[in-house]
């Protein structure tokens, strides 16, 4: 390129003509290869051969709220229904700080001891401003991380019901086709959530602290009454005897509650987690509970109600998802929001006004 600052009349004054220009892309940087889709028997025949990774892309579908990828995901746990179902399902759950992430480390090594495969499911908290998660569970538990036969999935709780919602459970269906014959779920913490863990699992452990001031003013009388069997956790050192204290407290509280479903009495034990103390007694408990329910006929029974409550659970969900997505329903709902603000109508009627023009809508739909 010729510059005209090159002329002889600008004396003292060259410009160079410069460097080539480089392409704009890098040529060692290596492109990635994109996925290959994957059809419902792609997923099913990789899940049922163990497949880690298709394992883990099915869940990705699960959780995806894309409409594409909820049908795909629904024909995938239909197809996987008939393996599921051979696994023992624990819901942990305990206040902030007491240890849960570390406890199912070792909780879970210590059923892989005797074979078999493990999967946790781990319920991160989201952020209310952002949705957004650290999803850190699985840095604590460094060695079940590493473990071949555990498969450790965070999920972020994006808001739902204390951060379980129906995914868990269907997420627990893939796992359980995949092989996984024991499913912890652990919760956020001691909330709402309890409710959702409790429906979908068969034994429900609640992880107690000792030392922390009055023991039973930290946890709400609805878990306890939910719970199948109590750990107090950090019973080491000095700490051994609050946890008995603790221990004895649990049990005599347990005795004012009316009889469990299963006819079953929860049972009280310690252990310290980060020491693996007293890990052999919290698995004997559940295995106690396990061969009971199943004795009784408890555990079929339970498993078909949890059956029904989340086929209702479903209907509701696809009701309040048609509900709220069409666009007129929101408007009008708008509307009403200030009629009710400005005290020019109640609460109730307009209440009853949305819902007459959503039945409206759905007749108009049915009989154009």
């Amino acid at each position: 390129m010729n510059h005209p600052e090159n002329d002889k009349e600008y004396k003292g004054l060259q410009v160079n003509s410069g460097v080539t220009s480089q392409p704009c892309v890098n040529p060692y940087r290596r492109v990635r290869a994109r996925r290959p889709s994957l059809t419902a028997s792609d997923y099913v025949e990789g899940i049922l051969k163990g497949n880690v990774s298709v394992l883990g892309q099915a869940v990705t579908l699960v959780e995806s709220t894309a409409d594409a990828h909820r049908q795909l995901a629904q024909e995938v746990i239909e197809k996987c229904l008939p393996y599921s179902g051979n696994s023992r399902r624990i819901g942990i759950t305990g206040v902030p700080g007491a240890g849960k992430s570390t406890s199912i480390d070792v909780f879970g090594l210590h059923v892989l001891r005797d074979g078999g495969k493990l999967a946790v499911l781990a319920i991160d908290p989201s952020s209310e401003r952002t949705q957004g998660s650290i999803l850190g569970d699985k840095t604590r538990m460094e060695k079940l991380s590493q473990h071949p036969s555990a498969f450790i999935r965070p999920s972020p709780s994006a808001g739902s019901l204390g951060g379980v919602a129906r995914k868990t459970r269907e997420t627990i269906v893939l796992c359980e086709a995949a092989g996984y014959n024991n499913i912890f779920v652990e919760t956020v913490g001691v909330g709402q959530s309890e409710t959702a863990v409790h429906s979908m699992v068969d034994f429900f452990l609640l992880i107690q602290l000792a030392g922390t001031g009055d023991e039973l003013q930290g946890i709400k009388r609805g878990i306890m009454e939910m719970a199948d069997g109590i750990a107090i956790n950090k019973a080491d050192g000095d700490n051994i005897e609050r946890a008995n204290l603790a221990a004895a407290q649990f049990r005599n509280a347990l005795h004012l509650f009316p009889p469990t479903p299963s006819k079953w009495v929860p049972e009280v034990v310690t252990y310290s987690g980060y020491f693996e103390l007293n890990v052999d007694k919290v698995w004997d408990m559940i295995d106690r509970y396990f061969d009971y329910v199943r004795k009784t006929g408890y555990f079929e029974q339970k498993r078909n109600e949890q059956a029904k409550y989340w086929m209702l659970e479903t209907i509701n969900e696809q009701l309040r998802n048609d509900f709220y997505r069409r666009p007129e329903i929101r408007a009008l709902l708008e509307r009403k929001e200030a009629r009710v603000l400005n005290n020019e109508q109640s609460s109730f009627t307009a209440a009853h006004d949305v819902l007459d023009r959503y039945y409206s809508l759905l007749r108009e739909e049915t009989h154009p």
